[in-house]
């Protein structure tokens, strides 16, 4: 889901006639936006926390979890 309003041009072969100068607002983030990484690393953020890593204070693309048994598990980005 994108946190903000986004609209673009109609894609080529979907232009409604008549209205070819309207535009479309977006409801989910798509390859090649500019919003595109951020979307995906939220996403990604949210379900790994919920796995239960921790982000690491320094470095944000840093993850790390202690398993049962004591040994540490690192995620890098």
């Amino acid at each position: 889901e994108l946190d903000e309003v986004i609209y673009m041009a109609q894609p080529k072969g979907y232009e409604v006639k008549g209205k070819e100068d309207m535009v479309c607002r977006l409801h989910k983030s798509l390859y090649g936006l500019k919003q595109s990484p951020r979307q995906w690393y939220i996403r990604f953020d949210t379900f790994i926390l919920k796995q239960g890593f921790h982000r690491n204070s320094y470095d944000a693309c840093v993850y790390w979890k202690q398993s049962q048994k004591g040994t540490y598990i690192y995620l890098l980005l």
